[in-house]
């Protein structure tokens, strides 16, 4: 049996160096169905959804444990490859495989026989092979419609078997959910499905000369399985306004894990998208029951777009609408809040300096490629930016502080790190405290009517909320109770009110109560590209 390829030192070394630098940049990585992964030496296809450029595929290296597969070979776009930068470098070193795309050339002129025949020689040494079956990477809130390669792969390798009747090859498909793919310390899910198996003797459909609607079923299996576990709708807005109703469901406070979270919030989407679709699809004739029911659907999502737009103005969450404050209170909190904002700020000065040439390198480096091109288009590599220039500045910093102090290099080499981390722990917990102290202050700004009449729009959206989630999304009715007590060891998730807190201020990693949270002083609600 086939044991896969030796993994070569660089892959080894770049996986080490991503999976610490990913963990910095993204606060919480949750990663779902690691045993459905195929062991070694079982030939494999990985395929995931592609929004987040580099930064897909370094994530599903460092989510892949090294026990159950050697190496993951990668596949990258052909321009990426022959040139004197750093991520070049990188995505050479890896061992990947260089795919070329008709619109990186003028006449749209490709040839990728030779590299097809790499993958599936790789397959036949019973390596995993990553694709990214939409064939580019874009800043969108949808999947883009799959390339047939995948399947045609899975073709081609069956038959170069067919005289092995039980060679067993895999599709293992992922879902990547980002909650803000460019937000520093914001949170992300992966999600490993149950592989999709075949052999030549239980899919003889599959076997060269092939019809092309089997090719075309087996694409859109792969598709339906990676949308399955992600956000996938055709504008922002269905998304904001899913995320909306999913707190609304479940309140900030909730101990579900990012996983429920993402579910949850993918159940409304779907209902929101389904309902969109039935009517625009239907037209407006006809009265009967399921039309009803999407129009009021319908209607609720236009309602909670213009509840989140009044929280937005106002600058206030809707877990301040939900639970009342006296104005005593409000003040109370709002001099805790900064009290205990300046204190973590001025604790955390002195790491914050030597990370301040990691921010200005980055904040440059992004700011100039924004302007490369629109939105779709850049915002996608811009995690990808922000891992490699971050990396190298802060292997810079690290250098150079050593540098400065030779008689004691070996004890810089270990205190900087820890400094600039508990610096950037602390600064998680000042920015939250700030946030809070800044929202809590608008509240006050609210006037007493205005804030009753939200609390009454709130109070009626909540009913319609619940009454979608309970009778028509089969979700259970006391969410809070609900996921207090289901589920077991999740990363991303505790027990308890104790634990609860003191994984808030654990030094490893901060314990949110709002998934939605990165790290900036006001509440990321909008994408780019949104009218608000």
């Amino acid at each position: 049996m086939p044991k896969g390829s030796a993994t070569p030192w660089s892959y080894f070394l770049i996986r080490l160096l991503f999976k610490f630098v990913l963990k910095i940049f993204y606060g919480t990585i949750v990663v779902e169905g690691t045993e459905n992964i195929p062991e070694k030496g079982k030939p494999c296809i990985v395929c995931a959804n592609h929004s987040n450029s580099l930064t897909d595929a370094l994530l599903l290296v460092a989510s892949i444990p090294w026990k159950r597969r050697n190496m993951l070979r990668l596949t990258a776009k052909s321009t990426q490859f022959g040139k004197k930068t750093f991520t070049s470098w990188l995505i050479e070193s890896a061992g990947t495989v260089p795919l070329q795309r008709r619109k990186d050339f003028e006449d749209g002129r490709v040839d990728n026989t030779e590299v097809l025949l790499k993958l599936m020689e790789a397959l036949d040494m019973g390596d995993a092979v990553c694709l990214f079956p939409e064939g580019m990477s874009r800043y969108h809130p949808s999947l883009a419609p799959l390339k047939t390669g995948v399947a045609r792969i899975v073709s081609d390798v069956l038959t170069r078997h067919r005289d092995d009747p039980n060679f067993e090859m895999s599709v293992l498909t992922c879902s990547i959910t980002y909650m803000h793919r460019q937000h520093f310390r914001s949170d992300v899910l992966v999600t490993f499905h149950p592989p999709m198996k075949f052999t030549p003797k239980n899919n003889p459909e599959l076997l060269a000369p092939t019809d092309y609607n089997n090719i075309r079923a087996l694409t859109a299996r792969i598709h339906q399985q990676i949308s399955s576990g992600t956000l996938d709708a055709p504008s922002w807005r269905l998304i904001r306004i899913a995320k909306l109703a999913a707190r609304m469901y479940a309140p900030i406070g909730t101990q579900m894990s990012l996983g429920d979270y993402v579910r949850i919030v993918r159940t409304f989407l779907q209902a929101f998208k389904l309902a969109e679709a039935s009517l625009t699809s239907s037209g407006t004739d006809g009265e009967d029951e399921g039309r009803a029911e999407d129009s009021e659907i319908l209607k609720l999502g236009i309602d909670l777009q213009g509840y989140q737009d009044q929280l937005v103005r106002c600058g206030i969450k809707d877990d301040r609408v939900r639970k009342p404050l006296p104005r005593q209170t409000i003040v109370y909190r709002i001099i805790i809040r900064l009290a205990w904002s300046v204190f973590l700020f001025s604790i955390s000065i002195p790491g914050l300096l030597l990370w301040v040439p990691v921010f200005i390198t980055t904040f440059i480096a992004v700011r100039t490629f924004k302007r490369t091109g629109p939105v779709w288009d850049t915002y996608d590599e811009i995690a990808q930016y922000k891992l490699v220039y971050g990396f190298v500045s802060g292997l810079c910093v690290w250098l150079g502080s050593m540098l400065l102090t030779l008689p004691i290099a070996p004890i810089t080499a270990i205190l900087v790190p820890v400094a600039m981390w508990m610096s950037l722990r602390w600064l998680e917990d000042a920015i939250s405290a700030f946030r809070a102290f800044t929202a809590l202050s608008r509240l006050l700004l609210v006037g007493d009517a205005r804030l009753e009449e939200m609390r009454k729009t709130r109070a009626d959206l909540h009913a319609r909320v619940l009454h979608l989630a309970v009778n028509t999304l089969g979700l259970p009715d006391a969410p809070e109770k609900h996921f207090a007590e289901v589920g077991g060891r999740q990363k991303g998730r505790v027990r308890g009110r104790w634990a609860n807190s003191a994984k808030y201020f654990s030094v490893r990693r901060r314990r949110k109560r709002d998934w939605n949270e990165t790290l900036r002083l006001y509440d990321k609600v909008d994408y780019p590209g949104d009218e608000y």
